[in-house]
């Protein structure tokens, strides 16, 4: 009885957040590139049965923060079997001694938290390694410290061009994809648009200009749950929603600061008005 139920739940989750994306992107100003947002649904503490779910309902994108939990995750015989077509995204802190463990999941589409030359060196050594040098080459994007906070991991905003350029001339294996920030929990946007979404936007100019690429060839994975839509008109082309389409994550011992903030952020998210910027 409560699958019957979770499946009810998950996949009227899904649809609406699904929805949100597709208004939020309509309401993107024309300035911007007209890239289609992806939803990358985050899983993280949720049993492999939400999973099939989500995707028996169409989502084919899903996020892991912890290593060993996507590794668990993408090996379970009921995904495997359920999910061929499924796109492991790694959200979370990546130590150089987990690398090769990540780098041996199943259907790993992007890692989106490379922080460093140093890093970006040991996983396209390993790739290659692992992979093959035929193999295609693994996307990443480059994660930035918007907001410059010492709990939050991610580069120096001042460092963001010299790292792109890092991999684009050293790490072969891989594929620069876009960049990535996580932000302050709980920002008010009734204060006005987010300082960090605006830090990215800005970063991937200059990465832009410096490297001569398109605009809408470089990604921008920012907002989750209580800021997605905000996220989205101004300008992300990845957004990471867990906890609104799976339910409340269940943390054993001391709430994070995503719960913590959940209830100030829903409040804001309440009373915002669409807020938008242009892309310089």
């Amino acid at each position: 009885m409560w699958k019957v139920a979770m499946s009810e739940e998950v996949g009227k989750a899904l649809q609406s957040v699904v929805d949100r994306v597709k208004q939020a992107a309509a309401r993107r100003p024309k300035t911007l590139p007209a890239v289609p947002p992806r939803l990358v649904a985050v899983s993280k503490t949720k049993p492999p049965e939400m999973v099939v779910e989500a995707y028996r309902q169409g989502q084919r994108n899903f996020g892991e923060n912890y290593v060993n939990e996507l590794v668990d995750k993408a090996s379970d015989p009921l995904i495997l079997e359920s999910c061929p077509e499924i796109k492991w995204h790694f959200i979370g802190h990546l130590q150089k001694n987990n690398v090769n463990k990540l780098l041996g999941v199943p259907n790993l589409f992007l890692v989106e938290t490379v922080d460093s030359a140093k890093l970006a060196d040991k996983v396209n050594s390993s790739w290659q390694r692992l992979r093959g040098a035929s193999m295609q080459r693994l996307k990443v994007m480059v994660q930035i410290n918007t907001s410059g906070e010492q709990s939050k991991h991610g580069l120096p905003p001042e460092e963001t061009v010299n790292t792109v350029k890092h991999i684009v001339s050293q790490c072969s294996a891989l594929h620069f994809s876009g960049l990535m920030t996580i932000g302050r929990y709980g920002y008010n946007l009734t204060l006005g648009p987010n300082p960090d979404f605006q830090m990215l936007l800005s970063r991937r100019q200059e990465v832009c200009d410096s490297l001569k690429l398109p605009l809408e060839e470089v990604e921008l994975s920012m907002g989750m749950s209580t800021d997605f839509e905000h996220a989205i008109e101004v300008g992300a082309t990845n957004v990471r929603v867990g906890s609104i389409i799976f339910g409340n994550r269940e943390y054993p011992n001391t709430p994070s600061p995503e719960k913590t903030s959940k209830v100030v952020s829903e409040e804001a998210a309440k009373k915002m008005t669409h807020l938008t910027v242009s892309e310089h």
